[in-house]
């Protein structure tokens, strides 16, 4: 099996079955037999007596040669007790507080089962509208978004997915600009993505700057207008500033909805690409396009007979999965089985380019987009039609938009979708996207860094005669090849990354996917810190006239810079009132009088430990970043003790610290501090809990203030935002690094999703 070790190590972290005490109990191979073994199963479905032996092997082959995956939940449920395989859902979120609660309770179940959700919250009257059956008022969609965020917070998926969450207001909701600026505060709302619902109505009111009505969705009446270009700049300046929300085209989702009469499509999962009905799923997988292409005398070409078999088994393959899939709800099973929605997509797309020798920015690789998708499309909806022969197309077939035509079996059938973990398995890279970084420094222990180079780019470099260490240490530094001295020309044509690619370059690859996609298409437009804001404009505007049916922005660094300006919009010019900053960490530190904390930082380092104290033990964690110790908390073991005064103690002196209190002065106060708990009992190292609190705030002080070594030479903004933390990161530099808060290794913003490439970790699940 061609499966490097990275990708092992993921699938023994993620997918493997394991026994109580988290040990592995199959092996990378038995994982994929599980799955092929089980997806083949469907066939008897249909035939009682058909070969699924048969059936298996190719589904087998198919996966073990790493020509096709499916979605993660297939991969680690499929053959095992739980049994669901489905990536994502969409729920209905009617305006009541039983429907609310209702959708809750739903949406935890599928959390608890590996999936994602999304939602709209469109049909929620807004802010201080009043609620006739109890006289009160309605507290509006973003409140109860919170609610939800808080739901999923505590169901924590086993430990395999995270729940995650797509969150979409209409554009004419009252509560709109609210909801456009929800997330400004990244510290809220953190499960969600959004995205506004953008209507043909609104764009056109954008372009001739014109006004546009707002609807109150409980009774249709409209209760006020915007100006639609002050609306538009809003979500530019917080997509800017944030990275959300994204945008999706309603009136584009329901120009290619498959059945109508079911309803309109209000929301799409938690990336973007899979726009659903309520209670529908998607069942999705991704060919591998790395392992199409067949090297010639000429150069590397598509390999189409080969394309064509993998389509077609893969086809069959999800449409096995809807079949022998358990689904969380049994309104899910009955709409998924009655659309029977599939979604076929590909990944190693920018890899396939390197190979072939075409730059991703250019007009030559926009066409090979689309002709490859065009020939899975089309292959891919004939394949269809000939499972529609033997097993019949789908339940709504006569109410959908194929009904005039030859029988189908899946209403839809592609899609492109993110593909963070599924491309680590493979080898290649994500989805549609750009090649993120060729090089980057990966910290492996103390004061131990190597270069992680990308394999194509080496064997370039080799077989060129100029590859060397050195040479990739100046392209780490530059962030990529365009401006290192000694690469030829005709190398830095196509070995482009993601931000050598005009945003502009971005869209137009997201439309030629587009134009041969049956649902949407992941992408990420990926924008250097210095972008304008013009330039975020730009690409939406791009977006709605080149036919795409949504999109998802990040500038570098956009996150870490936002609690420079605290309650303010930052636009890279205004800074805080003088005298209000700390000269450290640049974080304001007075406001109107008050001493505020500096807000906890996303990803910190650590210790945890078990210390004995007279009524059990007691578990301190005590957690710093690069400007020193920022957080402690304390668990009790189970004989007891005083919780909620050692977590009382942890919590002040987590905010006494983030207020700029020196943890010596805190220390002073809590060493010493006698309990007769502790006293009584023989062998107890300390006096009491917050004495134990105090002795471990001392050990982890010596760690966490070791003076920065100098760093050896100047770092460009673009390596900065690739790095991993390592000894002779200024505190600047620190806080501009993309950290995965599982390894540590550099995160990557694509797919409408954030990816860690060494671990598997996806903030999407």
């Amino acid at each position: 099996m061609p499966i490097s070790e990275n990708a092992k190590a993921v699938l023994e972290r993620r997918y493997l079955a394991k026994d109580e005490a988290g040990n592995p109990t199959e092996t990378v191979d038995g994982l994929f037999r599980r799955v092929a073994n089980a997806i083949a199963e469907g066939d008897r479905h249909f035939d009682p007596k058909a070969d699924v032996v048969a059936t298996a092997r190719a589904f087998y082959d198919m996966m073990t040669n790493l020509d096709f995956l499916p979605n993660s939940p297939t991969l680690m449920n499929a053959g095992r007790p739980l049994g669901q395989l489905s990536a994502c859902f969409v729920l209905p979120v009617a305006d009541s507080m039983e429907d609310i609660f209702d959708a809750i309770k739903n949406a935890a179940l599928i959390h608890k089962s590996g999936g994602g959700t999304g939602f709209s919250f469109s049909r929620l009257r807004p802010k201080g509208s009043t609620v006739n059956s109890t006289g009160g008022v309605a507290s509006g969609p973003i409140s109860f978004m919170k609610v939800f965020n808080s739901a999923t917070e505590a169901v924590k998926q086993g430990g395999t997915r995270r729940g995650a969450n797509m969150g979409i207001l209409r554009v004419d909701h009252p509560d709109i600009m609210e909801f456009i600026t929800c997330k400004n505060d990244t510290a809220e709302i953190t499960n969600f993505n959004i995205s506004v619902g953008i209507t043909e109505t609104f764009m056109e009111a954008v372009s001739a700057n014109g006004m546009y009505d707002l609807v109150d969705p409980a009774t249709g009446r409209v209760t006020g207008q915007l100006n639609a270009r002050e609306v538009f700049d809003a979500i530019v300046q917080s997509a800017w500033q944030t990275g959300e929300p994204g945008i999706i085209f309603l009136d584009r989702l329901n120009r290619d909805n498959a059945v109508p009469g079911q309803g309109e499509i209000e929301s799409t999962n938690p990336c973007g690409e899979q726009p659903l009905l309520p209670y529908e799923s998607c069942n999705l997988g991704s060919i591998n396009l790395v392992n199409h292409i067949t090297r010639t005398v000429a150069g590397w070409v598509l390999d189409r007979a080969k394309l064509e078999r993998t389509i077609r088994t893969a086809v069959h393959f999800l449409d096995n999965v809807i079949e022998v899939n358990q689904y969380p709800l049994p309104e899910i099973d009955r709409m998924t089985r009655s659309t029977r929605k599939i979604g076929l997509g590909v990944m190693g797309f920018a890899d396939m380019l390197l190979y072939m020798g075409v730059p991703y920015n250019s007009e030559e690789g926009v066409a090979l987009a689309a002709e490859i998708m065009d020939t899975i499309n089309t292959i891919g909806h004939q394949e269809s039609q000939r499972l529609a022969e033997e097993r019949g197309a789908f339940p709504l077939f006569d109410q959908s938009i194929y009904r005039d035509g030859p029988p189908i079996r899946n209403a839809t059938v592609t899609t492109i979708a993110p593909t963070g973990t599924l491309s680590i398995i493979a080898g290649v890279s994500s989805g549609v996207e750009p090649v993120f970084a060729y090089a980057y420094i990966r910290n492996v222990m103390d004061n131990t860094h190597l270069i992680e180079t990308n394999q194509i780019l080496k064997d370039k470099l080799v077989e060129a005669g100029i590859y060397s260490e050195e040479l990739m240490r100046k392209i780490v530094e530059q962030g990529s090849l365009a401006h290192v001295e000694g690469i030829p020309e005709e190398i830095k044509r196509v070995f482009v990354c993601a931000h050598d690619v005009s945003p502009i370059w971005h869209v137009r690859m997201q439309a030629a996917f587009q134009q041969y996609t049956d649902n949407a298409v992941s992408k990420t437009v990926n924008f250097p810190n210095s972008a304008t804001k013009a330039e975020v404009a730009e690409v939406y505007r791009l977006a709605y006239t080149l036919g795409c049916k949504g999109t998802t922005i990040y500038r570098d660094g956009s996150r870490n810079e936002q609690v420079l300006n605290i309650g303010k919009v930052n636009d890279g010019k205004e800074t805080a009132p003088a005298g209000r900053v700390c000269e450290e960490c640049r974080v304001p530190q007075e406001e109107y009088g008050h001493i505020l904390p500096r807000p906890r930082p996303a990803v910190t380092t650590g210790f945890t430990e078990k210390v004995r104290i007279g009524c059990g033990n007691l578990y301190i964690t005590v957690n710093y970043d690069e400007n020193g110790i920022c957080e402690v908390f304390t668990n009790t073991g189970r004989a007891g003790g005083c919780p909620s005064q050692s977590e009382a103690t942890a919590r002040l002196v987590s905010v006494g610290i983030r207020s700029g209190m020196d943890p010596k002065e805190i220390i002073q106060q809590l060493k010493g501090i006698r309990c007769p708990s502790c006293l009584r009992q023989p062998g107890v190292p300390v006096t009491s809990c917050p004495d134990a609190i105090a002795k471990a705030l001392e050990k982890v002080l010596k760690v966490s203030s070791q003076p920065h070594e100098p760093v050896p030479a100047p770092i460009s903004a673009a390596a900065k935002a690739a790095a991993i933390p390592r000894p002779g990161m200024t505190p600047a530099e620190a806080k501009l690094a993309k950290f995965c808060p599982e390894c540590g290794a550099r995160l990557e913003h694509e797919g409408g999703c954030v990816t860690c490439r060494d671990c598997g970790y996806s903030k999407c699940g």
